[in-house]
């Protein structure tokens, strides 16, 4: 499951499609909405993606994983358009056989999609709003 998502992201939905019999661990990230921002309040987000291309390049990530960490699996879903406080912005699960290569997955899923994917973020604040760049922590 590769996917952006207009509409909220179920991440039970996310989790149970890397689901497997032969996983001892399964690792569930969802990035949340938050109220603040380098000391602003936030009163919402608004994503914009170039579609085509930002789904590419999050099987390109997710091709990546299976490489690097073969029997694998990976499910990465981001929201686009409007998402309020205290909702998933992007959700993603990794399946694998031990708990640190699923830890080592998910870690790296995310960082490579801040850093690759083409989605950009809206901030809404109570007096405007602001483009934020992502930052790879």
């Amino acid at each position: 499951m590769i996917a952006l998502s207009d509409t909220p992201i179920d991440a039970n939905v996310v989790t149970d499609s890397v689901r497997s019999p032969r996983f001892g661990a399964v690792i569930t990230f969802e990035g949340i909405t938050r109220d603040h921002h380098d000391g602003r309040g936030v009163t919402g987000l608004w994503y914009e993606a170039y579609a085509p291309m930002a789904v590419a390049e999050m099987e390109r990530i997710a091709a990546e994983i299976s490489a690097r960490w073969p029997g694998t699996a990976v499910a990465m879903v981001h929201r686009t358009g409007a998402v309020p406080i205290g909702e998933a912005s992007v959700v993603i699960a990794v399946g694998a056989e031990h708990r640190g290569e699923a830890y080592e997955a998910s870690r790296y899923a995310i960082d490579e999609l801040k850093l690759r994917v083409p989605v950009w973020k809206r901030e809404a604040y109570a007096d405007g709003t602001a483009w934020i760049a992502n930052k790879v922590s």
